[in-house]
């Protein structure tokens, strides 16, 4: 592959001196005016060849240059739930703070946490949950801020039969594998449930509908949103976060080596990631939306626009700490919430875990995006 010659100043210099010198003759001398033309010119060229390699050896390490790369990877196909990380990327925000970002879009084959570990991308869409145990398996990853302050995760019932999170002993529940090494054993243990309650959830919402005493999980803009679509009926929809569960979500989530070795341009990242998060659900979403769309054909402007009114219903952003201190806000007694469950829960190995290098709020604690 033959690369594009970099018009550098030398090669600009040199390239400019065989154009204008020609091959079978040879130039007469200059007057002496042209000669202190011509040492005055080569000068200047010098001191700015010099300048340019000098200004570059002052950068200090881990400084944001201009239009320095910087790879972010979601957690699921690109939807509203994401739309302030495309707002930033489509806006300029990003290239605004010296950042050229790529927005990979994750999905449900797509290990983000693997691929982070393998420096294959700068920063993953984390949870506080999975990046806590990362560390007993050797993923030494941090989480520097968190878009919303409550996770998504729902419950969902039948109106008339599941009315309340106490009604849940004796009912069929639908979860996920990934639901026994997070919020199952939390639930189970605050509402006293049984194992055998439960069954595999298929992302099919079918057998919700036809059978009222089944209970699913949920994410808090899709199932409900589409069982009411499907069933034609509401379901009761329960926000485990407003019921005492603790972890932030859809987080920015980047080794620690990335944070110690390049801290301006993830300081860089969090701010103007955190101000898309403020345009879009604040401003006008279309750059975003077209982005998303973009990104996955799948995603229909009545869904995003549920996600969006769904986001700015429940404070996902801008609720709890956010409202007075700034989106992305995290605060150590928070994480220390989420990790004191975890280990009660028998989660994590409390042995293999340094909790205070799973998360910094060094980016966020004065940042001060307030809504």
């Amino acid at each position: 592959m033959n690369l594009p010659i970099r018009n550098t100043p030398t090669t600009a210099i040199n390239a400019a001196a065989s154009a204008a010198t020609p091959a079978a003759a040879t130039p007469a001398p200059p007057p002496a005016s042209s000669w202190r033309t011509l040492l005055r010119t080569g000068l200047q060229r010098l001191r700015c060849v010099l300048g340019l390699g000098l200004g570059a050896s002052l950068v200090a390490p881990g400084m944001a240059l201009a239009q320095e790369k910087f790879s972010y990877m979601t957690n699921w196909y690109a939807q509203a739930e994401h739309g302030g990380f495309y707002q930033a990327l489509a806006k300029g925000f990003y290239k605004r703070e010296g950042l050229d970002v790529t927005v990979r879009m994750g999905g449900p084959q797509v290990n983000g946490m693997q691929l982070l570990a393998a420096g294959q991308i700068d920063c993953f869409m984390g949870y506080d949950v999975a990046t806590i145990k990362g560390w007993e398996n050797g993923i030494q990853s941090v989480t520097v801020a968190a878009a919303f302050q409550k996770d998504p995760q729902v419950l969902i019932g039948h109106p008339g039969v599941l009315n309340r999170l106490e009604d849940l002993p004796g009912k069929t529940i639908l979860i996920s594998s990934a639901a026994n090494t997070s919020y199952w054993p939390w639930l189970k243990a605050t509402y006293k449930l049984q194992d055998s309650q439960t069954r595999p959830y298929t992302f099919n919402v079918q057998p919700f509908i036809a059978d009222k005493n089944v209970v699913q999980q949920g994410y808090l803009s899709s199932e409900p949103y589409a069982i009411e679509q499907q069933a034609g009926f509401k379901p009761n929809v329960f926000l485990l976060s407003d019921h005492g569960w603790p972890p932030y979500s859809t987080t920015v989530v980047c080794m620690e080596d990335t944070v110690k070795r390049r801290p301006k341009a993830v300081a860089a990242f969090v701010k103007a990631s955190m101000e898309g998060w403020r345009d879009y659900l604040k401003g006008d979403p279309s750059p975003a939306n077209a982005l998303i769309k973009k990104d996955n054909p799948n995603m229909t402007d009545d869904k995003i626009a549920h996600g969006i009114r769904i986001l700015n219903q429940t404070g996902m952003v801008f609720g709890g700490d956010a409202a007075k201190l700034g989106v992305g806000i995290m605060t150590d007694e928070r994480m220390k919430s989420t990790y004191d469950m975890m280990v009660s829960m028998k989660l994590v190995d409390p042995t293999k875990v340094p909790f205070a290098r799973t998360y910094t709020t060094e980016f966020v604690r004065n940042l001060r995006v307030l809504p």
